[in-house]
């Protein structure tokens, strides 16, 4: 685990994985997986994922204040993860063919098409109760099986019709909770090594120093030009997980 060359694309892979995520809100765990797994198993890529994606994203939901009312909406669908998570890791095997994580790409690419052609979801204040229940707990279930957790939760944010700062706050508060899931689902299978502190670490580093240089460019474009930004690296996070199993 602590070769150059292993560490040497832990840190590569984290410092474009928080780029993406500094302007987009998204993309830490898809990107650094996705890479990490051509050299580490999916589990031990997601347990290296945890201090950094758990930091990361309490930067990204803090930074924009008001964190306590933003919450107050959206305690449906984080009570909905963290149910979804324990029905996961009760119900649900660990997807090792890959073919869950081919349909969670694909979903994720729709989505995103749909989006460019400017086809907008939108939820009725009314149903964000019981909507964002059923959502969280697929998020949640999701996450168990493919250690990603951007579908269908991040569909929905979407369709809350927030401003772009505020979605990213939203995106970054709902992977909080999936992160703090996801490690309790990865210590129930025993996942969670204390050899893997050193490479955390140093994926935690290499992800916020992106993570800097990506919010420093969503500070600089316009709010069509982040849209366009938000759906294309969607579409090519859904297609490098939908294709990376199939090829």
């Amino acid at each position: 685990m602590d070769s150059l060359p292993i560490l040497a694309a832990i840190a590569g892979a984290f410092l474009l994985a928080g780029f993406v995520k500094g302007v987009i809100g998204v993309g830490l765990p898809t990107v650094s997986i996705g890479l990490l797994g051509l050299l580490l198993t999916p589990a031990r890529a997601a347990a290296i994922l945890l201090i950094p994606s758990l930091v990361t994203n309490v930067w990204q939901a803090l930074a924009g204040g008001d964190v306590v009312a933003l919450s107050r909406r959206l305690w449906p669908m984080l009570a909905g993860v963290c149910i979804g998570t324990a029905l996961g890791v009760a119900l649900l095997p660990h997807d090792d063919s890959g073919w869950g994580t081919v349909l969670l790409g694909a979903a994720l690419a729709l989505y995103a098409a749909l989006g460019l052609v400017k086809v907008e979801l939108s939820v009725p204040r009314h149903a964000e109760t019981w909507l964002g229940l059923l959502v969280g707990t697929a998020t949640g279930a999701l996450t168990v099986v493919t250690g990603i957790f951007v579908i269908p939760g991040t569909p929905y944010l979407q369709a809350l019709q927030f401003d772009r700062d505020r979605l990213v706050q939203a995106m970054g508060l709902s992977f909080t909770v999936s992160t703090i899931t996801l490690a309790a689902a990865l210590g129930y299978a025993g996942e969670i090594h204390v050899g893997l502190i050193g490479p955390s670490l140093l994926a935690l580093g290499a992800a916020l120093a992106g993570m800097v240089l990506g919010q420093v460019v969503r500070g600089k474009v316009k709010a069509e030009t982040f849209r366009l930004c938000f759906f294309v690296g969607l579409l090519l996070l859904g297609l490098h997980l939908a294709l990376r199993n199939l090829l």
